[in-house]
């Protein structure tokens, strides 16, 4: 999108209904309130011009009488004082509100954005269009608040400027229309220029992602061994800066276009007011209008001007942030691929036949090669599978179609002799536990970290030490400060970073937590020492002990454990068999498990 038309402006207001349901849903009675504060302020204005006039009128009539009547003046005044601070108190009672009920809707949308993203598939994630969805629907969440007080508040001067016009219409209707001449070009030229803005924060919104990634790999905890030992920081530092200064030069530009009209467009709209300004002394000085008369409308057409000013140059605010909310909106009109079957199977306990793979490949969003294919191959109940293969082999995509984080772009996998797609996909997740070589380290406590496996059993400790216990996490836990409520990593204070092995045993105790029927690990054991890695698999033979699982790894040791081993070759089965079977054939399997054992002699 390059520029916007005045058409899709007034098109785009048709998403603030769908924002105001969200705003109401937030919160009803502070919105209620805030309504009702707007609606009383917006007469307080011209109740103040017009209390003015018949003060002034009050105060000439008494200069040319004897009989002064003070009683009513001061009543007139008190009034005006009134008045004076009931605007004063309901204009920081509206801002009070406008800033509760901004605050709570941030904190609304921003958690609706990720229980939406939680629906949404893996894949999905892994694709950069809807990854500048995501990212423009975050960025909005202080322009949403930011939107909604603008919406507000030409509402409110809206009927504002429908009492004030009332009272010149009563004298001079043609000062309106010479109101809206004089108005209209500063309109255009907001207009215009919020076009140029939104077209241009379009085309950076890839560009910013990029930004941000560098000024994260600049100055984190997680990067900055690599940055310091391959010498990255001027590498990083030129490269957003050269970024950064492209992005100031196209708002510089911009910006000074748009203050050079904007003076002018000002000056236009100042003559129209110093015109009728003009014209309305004359009337008085020819005794056509009394002084309070005068006052009261040279009054309300400077507030009218004002009003209408802001009002046209909000609009193009306002349908800007509207048609910004058709991005935050578009978000959630994406929808998961993996449907939930409204007659959804339950999932069988025990698993009696498997797993079945009957012809499945996968092939990711925008890719033209296969990540598998032709898959054709059982994972018996009860039997432990490895998986064996070069980088690139599609082990990885294998389990997490095993796992229904992807559906088969061709083929099916039954479970029982049903599709995977029949049964209800909260409870299948329940029964697979996966522990993937590129597990999150969530900076959290040792308790919340092991906890990640089964977040259900969070407060249950017996089972989250025994979880660290069969993991071998607990003897380095024990010797953490604040053993299981210790704060793992640096971001937070008190935080301790752990070495890659260390994370590792955490990262295994979380498979623990689940009393699952399918165990998956990707992996598992790429940072353990020999000692510790056999130790691990001798507890996880005792895990997985009649149930299913699926190992991936690339050490021969721990895969010869298993019944029965896969050997995948861009994305197919090149071999299968056990270990000693595929030892017997000398294909590629065998080749694999020589070079290695080369290293070892």
């Amino acid at each position: 999108m390059t520029e916007v038309s005045l058409k899709e402006r007034f098109s785009a207001l048709g998403n603030l209904p769908r924002f105001f349901r969200l705003v109401w849903n937030t919160s009803p009675l502070i919105t209620m309130i805030n309504a009702i504060l707007r609606i009383v302020r917006s007469a307080i204005p011209v109740a103040i011009l017009y209390v003015g006039k018949l003060i002034i009128d009050q105060v000439v009539q008494m200069s040319h009488s004897s009989n002064a009547d003070f009683n009513y003046l001061w009543e007139l005044v008190a009034i005006e004082f009134g008045l004076a601070i009931l605007s004063d108190g309901l204009s920081r009672a509206t801002t009070l509100v406008d800033s509760l009920l901004g605050d709570l809707f941030s904190n609304y949308t921003s958690i609706q954005i990720m229980q939406h993203a939680a629906i949404l598939d893996l894949d999905q994630f892994e694709d950069s269009i809807f990854y500048d969805k995501l990212e423009r629907a975050r960025q909005q969440t202080i322009g949403r608040t930011i939107l909604l007080s603008q919406v507000l508040s030409q509402v409110q001067d809206l009927i504002t400027m429908g009492f004030l016009a009332a009272g010149l219409i009563i004298y001079y209707p043609w000062l309106i229309l010479l109101l809206f001449i004089a108005v209209l070009p500063a309109f255009m030229g907001e207009s215009y220029f919020n076009d140029k803005t939104y077209s241009l924060s379009r085309r950076q919104t890839p560009e910013r992602r990029e930004l941000d990634y560098l000024r994260y790999i600049g100055a984190s905890d997680e990067t900055a061994k690599e940055v310091k030992i391959f010498d990255l920081s001027g590498f990083l530092i030129d490269r957003f800066r050269r970024l950064s200064g492209k992005f100031y030069m196209d708002n510089k530009q911009l910006a000074i276009k748009r203050s050079l009209w904007g003076t002018l467009f000002s000056v236009v709209g100042s003559l129209g007011y110093y015109g009728a300004y003009i014209i309305i002394i004359l009337k008085a000085v020819r005794g056509d209008l009394s002084i309070g008369t005068l006052t009261f409308l040279a009054g309300s057409f400077r507030q009218l001007r004002s009003l209408l000013e802001g009002i046209l140059s909000r609009f193009t605010t306002v349908s800007q942030g509207a048609i910004y909310l058709k991005d935050f909106f578009d978000f959630f009109d994406i929808q998961p691929k993996i449907k939930l079957s409204s007659n959804a199977r339950a999932f069988p306990n025990p698993i009696q036949k498997g797993f079945t793979f009957e012809n499945v490949g996968f092939k990711y969003v925008n890719s033209e090669y296969w990540a598998n294919r032709h898959l054709n191959f059982i994972l018996h109940a009860g039997e432990k599978l490895a998986l064996v293969g070069e980088n690139g082999a599609g082990k990885t995509t294998l389990v997490k179609l095993l796992a229904r984080l992807y559906d088969p772009t061709e083929g099916r996998i039954l479970l029982d002799g049903y599709d995977l797609r029949e049964y209800d996909l909260a409870e299948l997740r329940k029964q697979v536990g996966v522990i993937f070589q590129d597990y999150l380290r969530y900076q959290m406590t040792v308790s919340q970290n092991i906890a990640i496996g089964d977040i259900a059993e969070k407060e249950n400790k017996e089972l989250i030490i025994h979880s660290a216990k069969q993991s071998l996490a607990d003897p380095l836990i024990q010797k953490l400060p604040g053993k299981y409520e210790q704060p793992l990593g640096k971001r937070f204070n008190q935080g301790v970073e752990l070495s890659g092995g260390e994370w590792q045993k955490i990262a295994l105790a979380r498979a623990y937590m689940k009393d699952a029927q399918l165990f998956i690990l990707d992996e598992p054991t790429s940072a353990l020492d020999a000692r510790s890695e056999y130790e691990v698999f001798q507890r996880f033979s005792e895990l997985t002990r009649g149930k299913t699982a699926v190992l991936i790894s690339h050490r021969f040791s721990t895969v010869r454990m298993a019944d029965r081993i896969l050997v995948l070759d861009k994305g197919e089965i090149l071999e299968e068999g056990s270990h000693e079977e595929l030892l017997d054939k000398k294909n590629r399997y065998a080749e694999l498990f020589n070079l290695q054992a080369m290293g070892y002699q």
